[in-house]
């Protein structure tokens, strides 16, 4: 019995690491090739294994995604949102918020770049997103919180937090060459600049000190 009980365990050992470098290959076939050109085969050789081991962990497209998305995303976690929460000043709290986003989209701009390419392709990524989107969802609602904008201008307030938190949106301004505390002094201004005076007034509790205040 003894035996046996050792058997199993020692199987149930070399499984799970079987399945650990399977998704650590996924990780690294996603960052360089993206997930809609990534094939059980490539899995497979860069984990040396055979393609039905592959199956056997990961019987379809959504299982695999799911895998690899929870993998990484314990490995490269976005900012504590919870944080930001914390900062009563809704202009201070968005700089704050988006400097962090984007200096976390920095870091891991390989990987997103080419979940967002592929994310029209492929439904089962669309459906590991999930997660991601409503963490962007939750952190828009901690930086509306404060402005009280009148009814004219809350939608494009809404509008314009939800573009500023996107990945792409960073994409296309770090192309531009501005650092990522330059982008969220930009960002900030953009937001405030959909409201009334009177609430932009209300939401500068930081003072907008300038670029060079800013960053230090």
């Amino acid at each position: 019995m003894t035996k046996r009980k050792y058997a199993l365990k020692q199987r149930a050992e070399q499984q799970a690491q079987t399945r650990d470098r399977i998704i650590k290959a996924m990780i690294a076939l996603h960052e360089e090739l993206g997930p809609r050109d990534t094939t059980i085969s490539a899995i497979a050789e860069r984990a040396g294994v055979q393609r039905l081991t592959v199956y056997r962990h990961f019987p379809d497209e959504h299982s695999l995604l799911s895998a690899c998305s929870a993998r990484w995303i314990t490995l490269y976690p976005p900012p504590d949102s919870s944080q930001w929460a914390e900062v009563e000043t809704p202009g201070k709290r968005c700089q704050i918020a988006l400097s962090e986003l984007y200096r976390y989209y920095r870091r891991t701009q390989r990987m997103w770049a080419k979940v967002y390419r592929d994310l029209n392709d492929l439904p089962a990524l669309q459906e590991v997103m999930q997660g991601f989107n409503a963490y962007l969802d939750q952190a828009q609602q901690l930086l509306l919180k404060g402005w009280n904008p009148d009814s004219d201008t809350c939608l494009p307030l809404q509008a314009t937090i939800a573009h500023c938190v996107q990945f792409l949106t960073w994409r296309s301004l770090s192309q531009a060459g501005l650092t990522d505390e330059e982008m969220a002094i930009l960002a900030k201004q953009w937001i405030m600049g959909v409201l009334p005076i009177g609430s932009r007034e209300q939401g500068t509790g930081d003072g907008m000190q300038g670029r060079e205040n800013d960053e230090k």
